[in-house]
């Protein structure tokens, strides 16, 4: 579709950031605030956030985990207490230094992350084994004081969930860390159809204060990777640093496992960016508001919006379905929620009403289908499923496509000076290496993926025998 087919979105071959800021603000999902860098989420966006949550948040319980919310601020020697968390986050934190026209004795910070916070609850309420395992998350929001920012991405204040739990054993905070990354590998594949790659990050990468960071990273429609979920192994680096000790079973004293995992709004940015066009949106119907809009045609004749009415009182049985029935022309009503990204539009006027069927038509291949009224609410989930699957199955062959692989660093760079996307390329495991890729290419390591190639027997840096093949790329 050509860029006069929406005149108010920028084509994202001729520049991919303004396409981008051009469908979070016209198709309605943010706006932006008087702070910079700061978004309003707009109700259908937010409504958007919501689904992603209420998925996210089932499978969280079904877990066994329970929902708490702890405090907004920290004082600034709680903070203090790990050394490599607050050496991780100083750049980025908000200071609060007043209250009211006093300053404050201690200053406090607007939470970044609140493994501090949960620490010091921790400590007050694990005492044994039987206490063990905790397994605790919030939703929340965070200030992170981001440098460059953009809507979704990377905001000052941003909302996610982040879970806490605490173990008897390192090899339990271990499976917990893997089993909370595939939950969110299972939200991101199977709601939000982006496929993803689950591996472990370099030391370079990992959570400050982590002893190990799993990460799920995608690749977006411009060939740069997201870092799309993480989950942290913490060790008993914070128990230490806090002193949280539990009696175990033979009468010893012992510190907690821990692990934190956070998911956000920026999976929204994510969503956007893989199945994005330039039309607009294109929402996958397990996550969408709404799964089908029904648009009746010459309205204004008898007959056409009662039938159109019934038709959403039924179908709101079996998909998210709304209607417009406003005075607006057609041609204005499917521009809009094609850009809005509404995985099916449903056409029903007088000749279609004559002839027992309605005209369905797909956002993400733009193919017209004609149904017979009698077939709809056996069709209509199989079509949602089939636009389902093809988002995923369109978004994997992209990130296929470009994907290489590159045997020594002259190849890597003249593989990203041709075209952005993933590499596949060997490691040593020194970190002199990942850092001169980075210097020289702008790449970061992504991943160690779970799922390991030996694409070649050398470090792509500097020739050495390889330990790891990792996944690299330039991300936001």
């Amino acid at each position: 579709m050509t860029k006069d087919y929406v005149k108010e979105i920028t084509s994202m071959e001729e520049d991919f950031a303004q396409w981008y800021t051009d469908v979070v603000t016209k198709a309605e999902l943010i706006d932006y605030s008087s702070v910079k860098g700061s978004m309003i989420i707009r109700p259908y966006g937010y409504s958007l956030w919501e689904n992603i949550k209420n998925e996210l948040d089932s499978r969280i319980k079904e877990t066994g985990h329970e929902n708490v919310y702890m405090p907004l601020f920290i004082p600034e020697s709680l903070l203090q207490k790990e050394k490599d968390h607050v050496e991780g986050f100083a750049p980025e934190v908000a200071w609060v230094t007043h209250g009211g026209s006093e300053e404050l004795a201690e200053r406090l910070v607007v939470r970044p992350t609140s493994e501090v916070l949960f620490c010091e609850h921790y400590k007050d309420i694990i005492h044994s084994y039987r206490d063990l395992p905790k397994l605790y998350n919030q939703w929340a929001n965070v200030v992170r004081w981001e440098k460059t920012t953009r809507p979704f991405l990377r905001t000052l204040e941003f909302l996610w969930q982040e879970g806490h739990t605490c173990h008897a054993t390192d090899e339990e905070a271990l499976d917990e860390t893997v089993r909370m990354l595939k939950v969110y590998a299972d939200v991101c594949e199977n709601i939000l159809a982006i496929p993803v790659i689950q591996g472990q990050k370099t030391d370079k990468e990992k959570f400050a204060g982590a002893k190990l960071t799993y990460t799920i990273e995608s690749l977006m429609h411009d060939g740069k990777a997201l870092q799309t979920g993480t989950s942290h192994h913490l060790g008993d680096g914070f128990a230490k640093a806090f002193g949280i000790q539990f009696t175990d079973k033979e009468g010893d004293l012992q510190y907690v496992q821990q692990t934190s995992w956070g998911f956000t709004t920026r999976v929204i940015g994510a969503m956007i960016m893989v199945h994005g066009d330039n039309r607009g949106l294109v929402i996958p119907p397990k996550a969408a508001p709404t799964q089908v809009m029904i648009v009746p045609i010459a309205h204004h004749k008898e007959g056409v919006l009662d039938f159109a009415y019934g038709l959403k009182e039924k179908l709101s049985t079996i998909a998210r379905t709304d209607i417009d029935a406003s005075d607006k022309k057609p041609g204005w009503k499917f521009n809009e929620y094609e850009m809005k990204g509404i995985p099916v539009r449903l056409e029903i006027g007088p000749k279609d009403i004559q002839k027992g069927h309605v005209v369905l038509v797909r956002r993400d291949t733009g193919e017209k289908l004609f149904v017979p009224l009698a077939e709809l609410d056996s069709h209509l989930p199989k079509l949602l499923e089939d636009i389902q699957q093809n988002l995923y199955d369109s978004a994997k062959r992209h990130r296929e496509e470009k994907t290489n692989i590159a045997a020594n660093l002259e190849e890597f760079k003249s593989i990203l000076e041709q075209e952005t996307g993933f590499i596949k390329a060997m490691w040593c495991g020194d970190r002199v290496c990942e850092d001169q890729i980075k210097e020289e290419s702008g790449a970061t390591s992504r991943c160690i993926p779970f799922d390991q190639e030996e694409v070649s027997e050398r470090c792509v840096c500097c020739g050495k025998a390889a330990k790891h093949m990792v996944i690299w790329a330039k991300a936001y």
